[in-house]
């Protein structure tokens, strides 16, 4: 495996508090990786370890084969690609301003924005399904629509590595879908993509590779099928999940649900006094409910 992103032993504390302990693991060209854990793992602040706006206290980042300690700023945005979690610019730019931003790393000084620069930042949104937003003020969208938006211009920056910090998080069913689908075509396309997620669905689904991480360190790393399972989410979700296979979709669920009785019998007056028998689901019914012939 050609190795574009290298993650070597990084350590990094917030004052005194410990926050990654030795992290380590590789991604090859072409492949969609997805750094899986719970909230206050360490996932986004590997991100910024990994992207210089932290400095790791030790450790080494490799991107195509580069100690990215040991280059500029200019020269790591034409590498990768960031969408973060959450954007707001302090003025209103126009969306296909935002989205134009992220062919800044590829500008020829003196001669500025190209057409062919304005038209890459179209197909981007294009790819999206958002060119109606494109004159659209950015800081007037939603929480949804900038994440899409951040996406586009991710796109239209056009790195070998793109990082991802939770693309899908503000997203309705229809949109996560269709992200993580465009997220497959990018990197069928031979480009290297790091997607932080929380959902351990999403990652099982597209990901070719799953780093999962917890209290700091890499808990296990490996093909979906494999690391996705119940002995490894235990580690860092104690009992709270239960994996299951449906048509051959591997699929995580909250073991309170597949533990639960579906159904339990309850019989009510019927018609002329007559009773009938009834299926029902007594865990969906309010817990205030009275049942039929039950007093204040």
């Amino acid at each position: 495996m050609n190795a574009m992103l290298r993650v070597q032993d990084i350590h990094f504390k917030y004052e005194d508090v410990p926050v990654l302990s030795g992290v380590s693991f590789s991604v090859g060209e072409g492949e969609l990786c997805g750094l899986f854990g719970p909230n206050g793992s360490g996932k986004t602040t590997l991100f910024k370890c990994c992207l210089r706006f932290l400095r790791a206290e030790q450790g080494t980042v490799q991107m195509c084969g580069e100690d990215i300690s040991q280059r500029s700023i200019e020269h790591l945005a034409r590498v990768v690609a960031y969408v973060p979690q959450e954007h707001k610019p302090p003025f209103p730019y126009l969306v296909r301003e935002v989205v134009l931003m992220g062919r800044t790393p590829h500008l020829g000084g003196f001669f500025g924005v190209k057409r062919r620069d304005k038209e890459i930042a179209m197909d981007a949104l294009a790819a999206l399904g958002i060119t109606d937003l494109a004159d659209r003020p950015y800081n007037h969208l939603s929480g949804g629509q900038r994440q899409m938006v951040l996406m586009a211009r991710a796109i239209a920056q056009d790195t070998p590595i793109l990082f991802l910090d939770e693309p899908t998080s503000a997203l309705d069913f229809q949109n996560q879908m269709r992200i993580w689908e465009i997220m497959r075509d990018i990197a069928e396309d031979g480009k290297t993509i790091l997607a932080c997620s929380h959902d351990p669905n999403h990652v099982a689904w597209f990901c070719d590779r799953v780093v999962v991480v917890g209290d700091g360190r890499v808990v296990a790393e490996g093909e979906p099928a494999s690391v996705i399972s119940e002995e490894v989410l235990r580690t860092i979700y104690e009992d709270a999940c239960s994996v299951r296979t449906l048509d051959g979709v591997q699929m995580v669920m909250p073991r309170c649900v597949t533990d639960r009785p579906c159904t339990r019998d309850a019989r009510v007056p019927g018609v002329e006094g007559a009773e009938m028998q009834l299926s029902i689901d007594v865990d969906a019914v309010p817990h205030n409910y009275q049942k039929y012939g039950e007093s204040q």
